[in-house]
C-alpha cells in the first residue's frame, strides 16, 4: 500500500516513476520463468532449422493489411496470425503458452511498471531490425499506436484510449503513462495486442487502401510469392535479428512456409491425403473416426495426435443478434435454446462423442457450472443477483437433456410454454406473435459442418411451427457480414482461457456493441456485465480474480445469448510424419511455430 501511495504522490507531482527493468510480466503474480532463462519449456533448443511446410486453409484472400476495416477485406494467414506464429510481423513481448498469462521480452529487451500498474515503459532491443535493415526504434512504436488510433480496426483503434501520454525516454524505449480508463491488464494488452509497424515504409495516406505489395516487417519471414487468392509463401530470413532470443529459440524452424487456399474443406483435405497439405487440424469427430482409412494413414506416413490443453471448455453454439427485434426478448431466447435437441444431433451426427457445454468456462475453478456463487460473488453482484436464475447462482443449472428421438414432447412443450409468456401463439402450424407475424429467421453458416448442425436445429424449431432458414456463405462474405453484424444468428466459437481479460469486452461489453469488427456478435449491452469485466480485468487477488470470472459466467449463461452445443476437451491434428514436434505439450496445447521438419534433423 505505502508503494502505491508513493506511486501516486510521484505521479501528482509530475515526476517520472522509477522501476527496475524486468525480462518478462505477468497478469498475476510472477512470470514462471527467470531472468537469464534461455528458451520456453515447450520447445526444442536444439532443432535444426530447415525444409518447408505447407498449410492448407478453406477460402480466399486479396490484401496483406490485417489491421484495418475499410473495406472489408480478406487478409493472407500468416502476416499476423498467433497461430502460425506472426511470421511477418511482431510485438513488443511474446506470450509464454505454459503459463496462464505472462509475457517475455521480443522487440522490447526489458520492460518497466510500477506496482499500482500506472506506467509500462517499454525498452527496445537495440538489435531489433526491420526487413530494409533498419533499426526498430521508439519512433516507430509511436508511430504504429497513433496510426491505428485513427486507421485501425477494433481493437487495434481502442488502444490509446486507456493512455494518457505516450512519449520516448532515451535512445531505446518508449513510456505509456495510463489514465483513470486503464486497468491492471492494460500493460499485457500493449506489450501483445498490437503490432509494430515501420514509420519510414508506411504513408499513413494510403495505409487503408487495399493492396498486395509487399510491405516491411520486423518477423523471422519475408513474402517469397503471392498467387492472389491461391497461395502465399513465406521464406525465413536467415538474418532475421531475434532468432537467438529466448522468446524465439525452438520456433520458426522452416525455410519455406506455403499456405494455400481452398474453397471447401474436403477439397483441402483430399490435398493433405496426397501430402500438398502438411497439417490438417481435425473437429469432426465422425471425420476423425471415419476419414483417415487411406493408403498414407495406413501405412504410418500420415499420423494422428490427440492433444490434451489444460483450458476452460470455451462456448461454441448459435448466437443470437440482439440488434434484431426478434431476439430482444430474453425469454425467446430461452424457449429458442431449449428447443435445440443436442442429444439427437450429438448421436445422430457426432457417434455420441461430444459434451454438452454447460458454461463459458466449464471445467475450471473459473467456471459458474459446479460451483456455487459464495459471498464474495454474491457481494460483487450486488443487485444483478436477484435476477439471476437460482439454480445458476447454485451451479446446478444445465441445458435440458431431450430422450434423443429428436421430438422430445416435454421439452418441447416447455419451449412454446415459454413462448406463449412472450406473445406467441400457435396458428395453422405456424408460431406467431399477436400481429400474426411469423417466428422466423436465417442463421448464416460458413461450413458444412455448420450446416449440418444447423439443418438438425431447423428440424426441430420446425415441429412447433418456428421458421429458420439457412444461409452458407464463403469466406469473404463470411467475414464481411460478421464484422458489420450483418445476420440474424450465427455459430461462433468463444474459446476461453485461465486468465480471461480485454478480450472480453470487445465480446460482451456495451461500449462495442455498436464498433463494426468488434467481437460482440451478439449485440451485448448489459451495465451488470460490464462492471463484472471492469472488476475482472481490474482484479488483484486470485480471489477476486475467480468471483469476477465466475459472475460474468453467470450473468453470460442467464442472459441466453447463446444457445451451447458441445465441447471435446482435446484437440485432434493430423500430420505427415516428415513434420515432427517437440514432447511437451504447453499448457495451452499444440504449438505450430514450434514444429519442424524432420528431413532438416
Amino acid at each position: 500500500m505505502r508503494r502505491l501511495l508513493l506511486s501516486l504522490v510521484i505521479l501528482c507531482l509530475g515526476l517520472p516513476v522509477q522501476a527496475e527493468p524486468v525480462h518478462g510480466i505477468a497478469m498475476h503474480g510472477e512470470p514462471a520463468l527467470p531472468a537469464g532463462f534461455t528458451h520456453f519449456p515447450y520447445v526444442n533448443p536444439d532443432v535444426k532449422k530447415g525444409g518447408r511446410l505447407a498449410y492448407g486453409v478453406v477460402g480466399t484472400f486479396d490484401a496483406l493489411n490485417p489491421f484495418v476495416l475499410k473495406g472489408m477485406r480478406t487478409t493472407a494467414r500468416g502476416m499476423w496470425d498467433p497461430e502460425y506464429g506472426n511470421l511477418f510481423y511482431e510485438t513488443l513481448m511474446q506470450r509464454s503458452s505454459d503459463e496462464p498469462f505472462s509475457l517475455y521480452g521480443l522487440l522490447a529487451e526489458s520492460v518497466e511498471w510500477d506496482e499500482a500498474r500506472s506506467f509500462v515503459q517499454f525498452n527496445l532491443n537495440p538489435k531489433a531490425r526491420w526487413h530494409d535493415g533498419q533499426p526498430v526504434t521508439p519512433e516507430d512504436v509511436i508511430f504504429s499506436f497513433n496510426l491505428l488510433q485513427e486507421k485501425g480496426r477494433p481493437p487495434y483503434n481502442r488502444r490509446l484510449a486507456v493512455v494518457d501520454k505516450m512519449e520516448k525516454v532515451g535512445d531505446h524505449s518508449v513510456r505509456f503513462t495510463f489514465n483513470d480508463k486503464a486497468n491492471r491488464e492494460t500493460p499485457l494488452i500493449l506489450a501483445m495486442g498490437s503490432p509494430i509497424l515501420p514509420k519510414h515504409a508506411i504513408d499513413p495516406e494510403t495505409f487503408e487502401q487495399t493492396s498486395l505489395a509487399v510491405p516491411v516487417g520486423s518477423g523471422p519471414y519475408r513474402i517469397k510469392s503471392i498467387s492472389p487468392g491461391e497461395k502465399i509463401v513465406y521464406s525465413r530470413d536467415p538474418d532475421y535479428w531475434g532468432k537467438d532470443i529466448p522468446a524465439k529459440v525452438g520456433f520458426d524452424n522452416y525455410d519455406e512456409i506455403s499456405v494455400s487456399y481452398f474453397l471447401q474443406d474436403s477439397t483441402l483435405f483430399e490435398a493433405f491425403k496426397k501430402g500438398d497439405v502438411d497439417i490438417y487440424p481435425d473437429g469432426d469427430t465422425s471425420h476423425w473416426t471415419r476419414a483417415y482409412d487411406f493408403p498414407a494413414a495406413k501405412t504410418g506416413q500420415v499420423l494422428r495426435e490427440t492433444f490434451q490443453p489444460g483450458l476452460p471448455s470455451g462456448m461454441l453454439g448459435f448466437v443470437f443478434n440482439l440488434r434484431r427485434p426478434i431476439f430482444a426478448d430474453a425469454t425467446v431466447r430461452e424457449a429458442l435454446t431449449l428447443a435445440l435437441d443436442f442429444e439427437w444431433m450429438n448421436k445422430t451426427m457426432f457417434g455420441g462423442a461430444f459434451k454438452r457445454t454447460q458454461s463459458f468456462w466449464q471445467n475450471s475453478t473459473l467456471g459458474a457450472y459446479g460451483n456455487p456463487a459464495d459471498a464474495q460473488e454474491l457481494a460483487l453482484l450486488g443487485p444483478a443477483k436477484d435476477r439471476i436464475d437460482p439454480a445458476i447462482l447454485a451451479g446446478t443449472y444445465q441445458m435440458p437433456v431431450a430422450d434423443g428421438t429428436g421430438a422430445d414432447r416435454k421439452i418441447l412443450r416447455e419451449s412454446v410454454t415459454l413462448l406463449s409468456k412472450a406473445g406467441y401463439t400457435i396458428k395453422g402450424g405456424k408460431m406467431v406473435d399477436g400481429t400474426g407475424k411469423p417466428l422466423a429467421f436465417e442463421v448464416m453458416t460458413q461450413t458444412p459442418s455448420q450446416e449440418k448442425m444447423a439443418l438438425a436445429y431447423q428440424r426441430t424449431l420446425a415441429l412447433i411451427g418456428i421458421g429458420m432458414s439457412i444461409r452458407t456463405v464463403d469466406d469473404a462474405q463470411y467475414q464481411a457480414r460478421s464484422n458489420s453484424f450483418d445476420y440474424d444468428m450465427i455459430i461462433k466459437a468463444y474459446p476461453s482461457s485461465l486468465s480471461p481479460g480485454a478480450e472480453q469486452l470487445l465480446r460482451w461489453d456495451s461500449s462495442s456493441r455498436d464498433s463494426q469488427g468488434s467481437f460482440n456478435y451478439a449485440g451485448v449491452a448489459d451495465p451488470d456485465i460490464d462492471r463484472m469485466i471492469d472488476a475482472l480485468v481490474n482484479a488483484r487477488s486470485d480471489e477476486d480474480f475467480r468471483a469476477s470470472v465466475r459472475a460474468l459466467d453467470r450473468l453470460l449463461v442467464d442472459g441466453h445469448y447463446v444457445v451451447p452445443l458441445y465441447h471435446i476437451g482435446e484437440q485432434w491434428v493430423a500430420r505427415w510424419a516428415r513434420i515432427g514436434r517437440p514432447d511437451k505439450t504447453p499448457l495451452y496445447g499444440y504449438q505450430l511455430p514450434v514444429w519442424f521438419d524432420t528431413r532438416a534433423q
